[in-house]
């Protein structure tokens, strides 16, 4: 159980990708244009990311495991809601329920992974965590295209509603992983600090950045390029695709070349690949449409495993489960704001330049971003030096 129920866990919770390569079938459902469905996402992702962290915070007194299977008992709730929603506004309420079960999954998964490792093995497990999350991710786009043209957008949420109710009976069938452990609650002190705020900041503009890709590039290869469903989803899929390619490859070599020299590296190849995603046209091979996809992908994947890992070594050891919290919501507080700005700047824009532009002036600023936190990583490594 140590390694496979909470990342089977974050694997479930991360097939919320499926989402996405269906939110043009949602936006005509509802007659919503796509600034307004960034809501979707955000009352997904903005509720996760606080549960995440005070879940994990709480975990660590009530025990890991049993907050684990509250959080799958509410995310099948969220998925039935989500799956019936009648309006918009019940779709989006259905989303919040859905991001408090996924909150308290991924707040947990981090300390459950790593009980009782330490060096080199600590690493390890987290890149099969991170391996777990980025193939749920990969997943999802396809499976969801598939869904969307076969069934309509309502069966991506009834598809993972079983695979829910499977995981908690698995988990409460298993033994308890860890005991409370009476914990002090985690304070501010705790998070406001270098070691923490650091790697945190870092994590919060790469992964707003990579969301420029998980809001948009939807309507580029759906709408804009008029892409089935399906095509569109076997695209969108190889951006998390190197997420989990690069996952256990992370946990391997950071013990070797160092946690920060693998964030560089990371956050280069995002950069890289969001700087290619800007200049996508009308015309644009799809061979190198892919290429771009899958680089930003493999740039975040190198990145999370030794950012995770600084800021879990960082917290005391009857704190594991704020730690994992945090990491999350450093990340999810970065997915709002990325969601946020990039979906205001595509409505300002669109009106004067087109879509197609207003996509690229988007995914321009968020490779700037990602190079900026590059910059930061290398300067930090030199004064460590």
């Amino acid at each position: 159980m140590q390694r496979w129920l909470p990342a089977a866990g974050a694997f479930v919770v991360s097939l919320d990708s499926m989402v996405n390569i269906a939110l043009p079938a949602m936006a005509a459902t509802f007659g919503q244009p796509p600034e307004r469905v960034r809501w979707i996402i955000i009352c997904y992702v903005g509720t996760y990311a606080v549960t995440s962290f005070l879940g994990g915070a709480a975990a660590d007194r009530l025990g890991h495991l049993a907050v684990f299977r509250g959080g799958l008992l509410v995310s099948a709730a969220g998925f039935l809601v989500c799956a019936i929603a009648p309006a918009f506004g019940v779709l989006l309420a259905g989303r919040a329920l859905q991001g408090l079960g996924g909150g308290l999954v991924y707040g947990t998964t981090p300390a459950l992974v790593t009980l009782g490792a330490a060096g080199a093995e600590r690493p390890r497990r987290i890149g099969f965590l991170s391996g777990a999350i980025g193939l749920g991710f990969a997943t999802g786009p396809l499976v969801a295209g598939l869904l969307v043209d076969g069934f309509g957008w309502r069966a991506v949420f009834h598809a993972r509603l079983p695979l829910a109710l499977v995981l908690l009976a698995w988990a409460l069938g298993s033994g308890a992983a860890r005991a409370a452990t009476g914990a002090r609650l985690v304070g501010a002190r705790d998070v406001l600090r270098a070691a923490v705020l650091g790697p945190g900041a870092l994590s919060f503009v790469a992964n707003a950045s990579i969301f420029a890709i998980w809001l948009l590039t939807p309507f580029y290869l759906v709408s804009a390029r008029g892409l089935s469903a399906t095509l569109g989803g076997l695209l969108f899929m190889l951006t998390p695709l190197g997420m989990a390619a690069a996952a256990p490859a992370a946990g391997r070599l950071a013990a070797r070349v160092g946690a920060r020299a693998l964030m560089l590296a990371g956050l280069v190849l995002e950069a890289a690949g969001l700087l290619g995603l800007s200049q996508a046209g009308a015309a644009t091979p799809l061979g190198l449409l892919a290429l771009a996809l899958f680089a930003a992908g493999l740039g975040l994947g190198l990145f999370q495993v030794p950012n995770m890992t600084l800021v879990l070594m960082a917290f005391p050891a009857g704190q594991q489960g704020a730690a994992g919290g945090f990491t999350f919501l450093a990340r999810t507080l970065g997915v709002v704001t990325g969601v946020a700005s990039f979906a205001q700047i595509v409505a300002v824009r669109r009106a004067a330049v087109g879509f197609q532009a207003a996509y690229g002036e988007a995914f321009l600023l968020a490779a700037l971003a990602v190079a900026a936190a590059a910059a930061v990583t290398l300067a930090g490594g030199r004064r460590r030096r």
